[in-house]
């Protein structure tokens, strides 16, 4: 089984606030949205894209450095357009994005519950926010690749399930984790109007599933 990505590795985390006073601040209008961040030659992050196409190339000062040259992250970015081209950084999180895998490359399959706050497809990406109880262990994720089926229409059902291992970690508090499906890795086997079925276990209601039309 190939190595299982672990709770949210943060990158880069700068948040520059602007002073006006000795006890007063001025907070700048950010955004924050999942993108791909994406670095040049020396690992040095210098865009962001969204899942809508936008590009923003980052202002010097406050790039995330030491990064896998010529590679592409999946983030949560807080930034500020500065014009139509550049934004300025103040703060990037590691989104946990694996491709999905058969079953049959895991030595076992674990579906430790979860807390949905909220899923969502943008762009080739299916995205979660999740609540996950922890404590003090490491949590791993990954997405299992159950199968696609070719249904009565003519129509194809992909079926994903999330797998989560708290490696019995006590389920102390809530924890805010970020996750996206790598929809692209599907370009060349999934048609406009195929259905995708994500599967996760949750807290609430055991078993659960939702469906997104690709």
């Amino acid at each position: 089984m190939k190595m299982l990505l672990k709770l949210q590795t943060f990158l880069f985390a700068a948040m520059c606030l602007i002073a006006c006073g000795e006890d007063e601040y001025v907070y700048p209008d950010l955004i924050t949205e999942i993108t791909c961040l994406k670095t040049d030659a020396n690992g040095l992050g210098v865009q962001i894209v969204t899942d809508e196409g936008v590009y923003w190339k980052l202002r010097e000062g406050n790039r995330p450095a030491k990064l896998s040259p010529d590679s592409i992250y999946r983030t949560l970015c807080r930034f500020e357009p500065i014009n139509s081209q550049e934004a300025t950084l103040y703060a990037i999180q590691s989104v946990i994005a694996p491709i999905p895998e058969p079953a049959d490359n895991f030595s076992s399959i674990q579906t430790d519950p979860v807390s949905i706050q909220s899923i969502w497809r943008s762009g080739d990406y299916l995205n979660m926010i999740l609540q996950v109880k922890v404590k003090d262990q490491s949590h791993s994720f990954a997405f299992i690749e159950d199968g696609l089926e070719m249904n009565n229409d003519g129509k194809q059902t992909l079926t994903l399930t999330l797998y989560h291992d708290q490696n019995e970690d006590t389920e102390a508090y809530y924890e805010k984790t970020y996750l996206s499906v790598p929809l692209w890795h599907y370009q060349n086997k999934l048609n406009k109007g195929d259905t995708i079925v994500f599967q996760l276990n949750t807290y609430e209601g055991g078993m659960t599933s939702r469906t997104f039309t690709y």
